[in-house]
């Protein structure tokens, strides 16, 4: 799990369940999800927006966000 972590937080936000969401939480944690998201090429609009409310912070940090528009 430590050698593509931007693969397994992708999977968890497309086809995960809550209690995969916990489960990533508790291995990798919150600060290091949100690194790993705003690396990130795409996410879904559903996920971005759970991500930054949850992280507290601006969706034009992310670069999915800012290469889509």
């Amino acid at each position: 799990m430590d050698q593509y972590p931007a693969f397994i937080v992708s999977r968890v936000f497309e086809i995960g369940t809550l209690n995969d969401w916990r489960t990533l939480v508790s291995y990798y944690g919150l600060d290091r999800i949100v690194e790993v998201c705003k690396q990130m090429r795409y996410i879904d609009e559903v996920s971005l927006a759970f991500i930054t409310t949850i992280s507290n912070t601006n969706p034009a940090d992310y670069r999915c966000f800012v290469t889509k528009q």
